[in-house]
């Protein structure tokens, strides 16, 4: 079946989820994260995830900035700082975070072939907006769709159905594209068609469905029809 709506998770997929404590770590007055945010970010974003899923498992959501906190919070624990400025410096940067370069060609080239695009994301709307306008890609994409409007977190399927409802598309016209291979999963299994961005080069995650494309980045993803 053609494909004709692309749907993109949003963080860590289109946007860089380490470029908020990378770009803390360059500035003078944070220079405590200098040699530390590589492993700053990687637990922030760890607990992150693991939040919103023992949320989900739980029932108990709650929306994802507040998700985002905890994880930092946590991060820098781990980490032995309290420095409310410096915490208050990253939230800043995550609200902004910086586009993957390939992203604005390959929606542009999306929507030149008269494709539908949307993001699907864990995030709230208010965070969905302001990325998507630092990045300035807004006319590129038809909707943002956040989990806000089901009240649980992905890969639960309720997540998924908000696609179908929004465009009025067969799950087999919709290519998911994101870069966690467990939503990946959750997308497959849910019966679209999937791409996994799988930049570190990790091995396919052991579950109930796998991605029918396994790509290094975002470039090629408009050659998937």
């Amino acid at each position: 079946m053609p494909i004709t709506t692309y749907v993109f998770d949003a963080y860590g997929t289109l946007f860089d989820v380490n470029a908020a404590a990378q770009a803390a770590a360059a500035e003078p007055e944070h220079a405590v994260l200098r040699d530390i945010w590589p492993k700053l970010a990687f637990d922030w974003r760890r607990k992150q995830l693991e939040y919103t899923w023992l949320r989900a498992v739980a029932d108990r959501h709650c929306d994802f900035w507040a998700v985002t906190e905890d994880g930092l919070d946590w991060a820098l624990a781990a980490q032995g700082l309290d420095d409310p400025a410096t915490r208050t410096r990253l939230l800043e940067l995550y609200r902004e975070l910086a586009a993957y370069p390939e992203v604005p060609a390959m929606l542009a080239a999306l929507k030149a072939a008269g494709k539908q695009t949307a993001i699907l994301s864990n995030g709230s709307p208010a965070m969905l907006a302001a990325a998507v306008a630092s990045a300035g890609i807004g006319q590129q994409l038809d909707a943002l769709l956040s989990v806000e409007s089901v009240g649980v977190f992905k890969p639960h399927a309720k997540v998924y159905d908000m696609v179908e409802v929004h465009f009025g598309c067969a799950r087999g016209e919709v290519l998911f594209v994101s870069s966690n291979g467990w939503d990946a999963a959750g997308a497959a299994g849910y019966g679209f068609q999937t791409a996994w961005v799988n930049r570190a080069g990790d091995p396919v995650d052991n579950l109930y469905a796998r991605p029918q494309h396994i790509l290094p980045d975002l470039t090629t993803i408009p050659e998937i029809t």
